[in-house]
């Protein structure tokens, strides 16, 4: 018995009259839920001075502590220029505050090089259990993508220690680290805007590119209740524009 949609009984007899209708419904209407925005950024105004850092709309970065306090963002032509300065002895980060458990994050980005690179870091800072609140991320280059579960991986905080340490993980570290992180293939030209989503649902983390799904990924640290902020990880250069962030649950 074919099973019709009470929405698809009442247009069936409208012909394309009907079909116009459906088509102009807001997207829930149609069974996509969209979530709750929880920011949305363009990047259209401009900076007050161009000596530091100025992003504005609640963004921050760890110029300070990492880079002697040195510009690596500046807002040009309406977009978010993400540099790394030379005397940096670690990659920009650029975070803005976004609590929720399942999520959707979509934003435009460009790379100038073959060997730039975009992470879409989920953090809580008031995780205790990883180092600096590293929960998973989406890392994103010219050729692949790499999806990791840091919380029970890389960034759990015992096997973080041990390594800076220089100390033999033991057994159990060692295995905790396996099948923390998958691979997926891209070929993303450098210059060109594309287009990426990244989405949480549970342990679940998946990945779209300019409207392909590229893959996804499950795993226990995934699933951590609340991620409080994102991170856009930049370890050489990047351009990131209309950026939307919505909690799902």
């Amino acid at each position: 018995m074919k099973i019709i949609s009470p929405l698809v009984s009442i247009l069936q007899p409208l012909g394309r009259v009907g079909l116009l209708v459906s088509l102009s419904l807001p997207g829930w209407c149609l069974g996509d839920d969209p979530g709750t925005l929880l920011l949305e950024d363009r990047f259209e105004r401009n900076e007050s001075q161009e000596v530091v850092n100025e992003p504005g709309n609640g963004w921050n970065t760890n110029s300070k502590p990492r880079a002697k306090g040195n510009k690596q963002v500046d807002l040009r032509d309406g977009a978010m220029r993400i540099y790394l300065h030379p005397e940096a002895d670690h990659a920009v980060s650029v975070t803005h505050a976004a609590e929720f458990a399942d999520g959707v994050v979509s934003l435009r980005f460009m790379f100038e090089d073959a060997e730039d690179e975009l992470g879409l870091n989920f953090a809580d800072l008031q995780c205790r259990e990883v180092h600096a609140g590293h929960l998973a991320v989406a890392k994103i280059g010219t050729r692949e993508c790499v999806l990791s579960d840091l919380k029970t991986g890389n960034m759990r905080l015992d096997i973080r220690k041990a390594r800076e340490a220089k100390q033999e993980l033991s057994l159990e570290q060692k295995q905790a680290l396996e099948g923390k992180q998958q691979k997926f293939s891209l070929s993303l030209a450098p210059g060109r805007w594309h287009e990426v989503q990244a989405t949480i649902v549970g342990d679940e983390l998946s990945l779209r590119v300019n409207g392909q799904a590229v893959g996804s990924f499950r795993s226990p640290g995934i699933a951590h209740p609340t991620k409080r902020m994102l991170r856009l990880a930049v370890p050489h250069h990047v351009v990131v524009d209309d950026v939307k962030i919505s909690r799902l649950r």
